[in-house]
Order: C-alpha cells, then structure tokens, then sequence
C-alpha cells in the first residue's frame, strides 16, 4: 500500500528499517490498532506509572476538550452494540500559527488523516479503517461557525472538517466530520481525537527522530521535503514532509500516502515503547502530544485515555486489523475527474455493517475485501430506472439527481403503478452484482428479481420512507 516500496531484506513496506540496532525500529502488527493515536496512548501508559503528580496535572491540562453533542442533532445513527466504541482519529492540517505554511492559499481547517477505530464490546479484537481524503461523498449540512449553514453537497470527504472548522475551531470541525461519517456508514461515532502538524513534529523529534528508507529520491514542493534515496533518519520537517508527501511518490495517490503514514507510526508508537525511559525524552514527548490533542469532553483527560489505552493493551495481536475502507478511482464514473476515489460497493457497506453489529473484521474480511477490490462494480455500470412511489411530484427526478451525483447512471423517471410506502428495488436476469450496488446504498431495501423488470436496467421504487443514500 505504500507509494515508496521498500521491498528490500530487513524493511517495512514503507521504507522504515527493521532489524536491532541503535535508532532502528521493527514494524509489527502490535503497533497498528493505535496509528495516530498510539504514541499518545503507549507514552501515556508510562507516563502515568512514572512521573509525579505535578507532571501528570501539568500534562493533563494541555488537552483540549471540545464539546460537540449539541452542534451533531438527534438524527443519528442507534448504538447497535452497546459496549463497543467507534472512536473517530483526525490528523488535524490546521492553518493556524506555524502551520500556516503548509498549504497554499488554504485558510481553513483541514483533515490530512481520516480513520476510525472500532474496538468492540469484548475487547478481544479491534479494527481500524482509514478513509482516503479524496473519498467522494455526500457532506450534510453543517454549521459554519459564524452563523450559516452550508448546504448538503457532493465532495472529497476531507471537506466536512474545514466546512465546520471556518471559524477556527475544533469543535465544529469535529462535528462536521462526525456528521459525515455516521451519515455514510450508518456507524455511531462515540469519540474523537484530533492531532495537529506541530504536535507530530515534537513528538518525533522527542524520539531523536524514526528512520525511513525511501528507495527513490523524494523532491515535493507541496509537501516542503527533498530527500535522496537510502535509510536516513527523519525529524522535524522533514519527518512531517515525509507523511504529507503525495504527489512524487510512487502513483502519486492519497491510498499510498496512507499507507506511509500507517507505516511511519507503526514505528513511531514502537520506537517510544523502546526509548522513552529517561524522564527528560518522556516529558518532553508528552508535552507534544498533548499540546497538540484535542478531543471530545469525556475523553479529554489523561485518566479517561490510560483507561483506553488499557483495554487496547490486551487485545492480541492477530486480531488487530487495519484496513483502507474498499474504493476506486472516480474515474471509472466520471472520466474527467482523475483526483478522487469512490467507495466501492456492496463491499464498503458489508464493512460497516459488521463494525456496526460488532462482528469481527479479521484478517480474513481483509483478504476477501482486498479480493474483491479486483474486480469492482462501478456505479456508472449500475444503469437504474427511477419511479415516484410517493404521491409526491417531483420526488422522482431528485431522487435521480441524487443517483447522478453518487456516479450511478440514471436510465429514466416515471411514476410507480402505486403508492409505496417502502423502498424497493427490482431487477432482470443477469442484473443481480448490480442491483446489489444499488441496495448496499440503501439500508434496509432489498434488490429482488422480477419478470417483468426493465431488461438491463435495475429500478427503484422511490417508497414514502426513502431518506437519501448511503
């Protein structure tokens, strides 16, 4: 998944050495139920048995707190496994104070990192799952900071947190990408905690730095970084260029990015496990860390995150998953747009209604995702014919407009034979791969096949309880 390919005796997948030796690191698999989170959460473990009260009070005080429950509404996804946790990690791209330098002409938040961690009721198994920032989806209507609303629309995921963010602050940032990503998952997002640039870098350097080994020169503008190939340690700017480096690695996409960044923290988090024993390396690694974290009111705390980080302790490791929700190129849909990717479906939305219900996403989901990744059904293939079921004029031709924006091919409006007070869906012979596209979209409605259906076409009823796609 990384875009610069290690592949050489003794490395990680993303050019970070493995092996003994002085300011080396070994990536395992312990390492990626945490990601961004997990330096926090591993330091903070010692942290906790270590230092002094001054310190712990000193420490605990730098983390923000946002409060988010009154800017999300009451129209959100039930908790349909009470004792698991969806706890939603933001890579935070602020453009405010020595950040603003990273970013042209950009003056607002902005998400570099999306993921969410499920870690279920029983605490035996845990999955994380990354969502590109190119994913192209549908951002609700969110607040605005500064008194408007902006209106619900298509675009790349990473914009519901600049959207609630415009004002500067977290928490209608939080709440923005909150509403997003329970609205596309149909996932209860219980927590969230937000890490700057400035707040990685301290944290790094803390460390004395992680060593990569790209196997090809790294030169990006965008990113701030030049770099020749070979192992070298990383810290500062250039350990921040390196996991916002996009563009002149390997295909150039933000699925390589994330794979750099998983790999990088992987060594990070181990690195601090092995290194910060001495009380000077460990305050100063907490001091940026949770300066630069902010998350929801009941998190915001060192007790309330060592007591996380607990339960993650002895979770084992071959069942901690980490995984890239399922996706293709946007321009299989729309070919002029060569910078976003969509969610691949039924396969995205299987996904998320196992996390949902608590099923285990294990090793073997992932192969079977990745497997079928191979052979995705787009949705422009998806040709779909649109009746209003609902009595109400006009309904039919926004539901379509809704199917054109998600990338689907509308083959026709019309008026069902009658009322409907279900959504439903039928399709020909041969149409079943696509009409199950189209039902994973919907939750709830079933894609039945019917004689008389449209050949070559999959329709939809538009029914009374249709509330938009996933």
């Amino acid at each position: 998944m990384g875009g610069n390919g290690a592949g050489r005796r003794g490395q990680g997948r993303g050019g970070t050495r493995r092996g003994p030796g002085s300011g080396s690191t070994r990536l395992t698999r312990r390492g990626r139920i945490l990601f961004w989170v997990a330096a926090t959460f591993s330091a903070l473990i010692l942290a906790v048995a270590g230092v002094g009260a001054w310190v712990y009070t000193d420490l605990d005080n730098n983390i923000h707190a946002a409060d988010v429950d009154n800017k999300l509404g009451g129209d959100r996804p039930a908790n349909l496994s009470p004792g698991s946790k969806n706890i939603l990690v933001v890579g935070s791209d602020s453009r405010d104070g020595a950040n603003a330098k990273y970013g042209k002409n950009l003056t607002t938040m902005q998400s570099d990192t999306l993921m969410v961690v499920h870690i279920p009721a029983d605490r035996e198994w845990a999955t994380v799952v990354s969502f590109p920032r190119d994913s192209w989806v549908q951002i609700p209507a969110c607040e605005k900071g500064d008194g408007s609303t902006s209106a619900a629309h298509h675009f790349k995921i990473n914009e519901a947190f600049s959207i609630g963010g415009s004002t500067g602050e977290v928490a209608g940032a939080a709440a923005c990408t909150i509403k997003t990503v329970e609205a596309r998952t149909g996932l209860r997002i219980d927590h969230f905690m937000s890490v700057d640039f400035q707040g990685f870098k301290g944290m790094v350097n803390a460390l004395d730095g992680i060593e990569v080994c790209p196997e090809q020169p790294i030169h990006d503008k965008k990113a701030h970084l030049d770099m020749e190939a070979g192992c070298q340690t990383v810290d500062d700017e250039k350990a921040l260029g390196y996991v916002r480096t996009r563009y002149s690695v390997g295909d150039g996409s933000d699925i390589g990015r994330i794979g750099r960044q998983q790999e990088f923290m992987e060594a990070l988090a181990e690195k601090a496990q092995s290194k910060l024993t001495s009380p000077k390396s460990l305050y100063g690694f907490l001091q940026s860390a949770t300066k630069s974290l902010t998350t929801d009111k009941s998190l915001a705390g060192i007790k309330p995150l060592y007591g996380l980080a607990s339960e993650l302790k002895g979770i084992p490791e071959d069942r901690l998953t980490f995984l890239t929700v399922p996706n293709y190129p946007r321009q299989a849909d729309v070919p002029t747009d060569k910078a976003n990717v969509m969610w691949q479906f039924p396969q995205a939305a299987d996904l998320f209604t196992s996390l949902a219900k608590d099923r285990e996403v294990g090793k073997g989901e992932k192969k079977d995702l990745e497997k079928a990744a191979k052979a995705p059904v787009y949705a422009s293939k998806v040709g779909v014919r649109v009746l209003n079921g609902t009595g109400a004029s006009g309904r039919a031709a926004a539901v379509a407009k809704e199917l054109r924006d998600a990338g689907f091919t509308v083959t026709g409006t019309g008026n069902a034979p009658a009322e409907a007070d279900k959504t439903g869906i039928t399709y020909p012979q041969g149409a079943k791969s696509r009409a199950r596209v189209l039902a994973s979209r919907l939750p709830g409605t079933r894609a039945v096949p019917a004689a008389d259906a449209e050949p070559g076409a999959v329709t939809l009823t538009v029914g009374k309880d249709f509330d938009g796609l996933r």
